[in-house]
């Protein structure tokens, strides 16, 4: 499997900006002159970047048993969002990055039941996100996602300053009606992409997790949604990651997956 890490002119952005890239090895991919290789795209959390999956886990050794080429983008500490003050991260990397992506790898999927998305805590809200109001996503995974601000305060656990979260945000009164809830961009959903979430039960983000679901499912999505013992952090992302790969329909190894 090839490391890649590409640094590209964002128009969206403005600026050179960065994003690492798993290429599957040529005995993995089905044909040589494939032109339609299944794609992942790999989402960071917050105070992550592009480089977070492969200097924390395994990934690269867990994927190397797929036929995926595997998409790591950078947000900063954005949310997937296009923020109040004026970087549109969620236009760069909806709109932008595929097309960008597509130049590089032509042979790239274009179909979206090849086309799948995952990421963790503030990856997983974004790929939450992306997933419902681009419909470009079969399958999405959040693994501790922060997936509701609903009664639940980021500055109560020092996750930036009011001033910061105004920034992405704005003033927000009631997040459940706000234009960022996943309630709200759901109304964006064809309801086709089936989605996975896990959280651990001692996690902070455990009953946002909980509300969350209960209110997807109420809107009729098809969610598979598990919970265990675990806290917020690398180690349980990394099996959940596992799993969430083991659903989907691409080639992959079992016996190279970690025990």
């Amino acid at each position: 499997m090839a490391v890649m890490n590409i640094e590209y002119y964002s128009q969206v952005l403005d600026m050179e900006w960065g994003v690492n890239v798993l290429y599957p090895d040529a005995n993995r991919v089905e044909e040589p002159d494939c032109k339609d290789i299944p794609v992942l795209y790999l989402l960071h959390g917050m105070s992550g970047n592009h480089n977070s999956w492969l200097k924390r886990t395994n990934v690269e050794r867990i994927l190397r048993g797929t036929n995926l080429i595997v998409i790591m983008p950078n947000t900063s500490n954005g949310w997937y969002t296009d923020t109040q003050y004026g970087f549109d991260y969620y236009t760069a990397l909806a709109e932008e990055l595929p097309q960008v992506m597509k130049r590089f790898f032509p042979n790239m999927t274009s179909k979206r039941e090849k086309t799948f998305i995952a990421g963790l805590s503030m990856g997983g809200y974004g790929c939450f996100k992306l997933a419902l109001a681009t419909n470009y996503f079969s399958h999405a995974a959040s693994f501790s996602g922060a997936l509701s601000f609903q009664d639940f305060s980021p500055e109560s656990q020092n996750l930036g300053s009011p001033a910061y979260w105004r920034g992405i945000f704005g003033k927000i009164t009631d997040w459940e009606k706000s234009s960022y809830s996943l309630e709200s961009i759901s109304k964006k959903s064809d309801k086709k992409t089936k989605l996975w979430a896990w959280c651990g039960e001692e996690d902070f983000l455990y009953a946002a997790n909980n509300l969350a679901v209960k209110n997807l499912k109420k809107l009729g999505f098809d969610i598979s949604y598990s919970h265990s013992s675990g806290t917020h952090e690398w180690y349980y992302w990394e099996k959940q990651l596992e799993r969430f790969l083991a659903t989907l329909p691409i080639d992959f190894i079992l016996e190279e997956r970690l025990s």
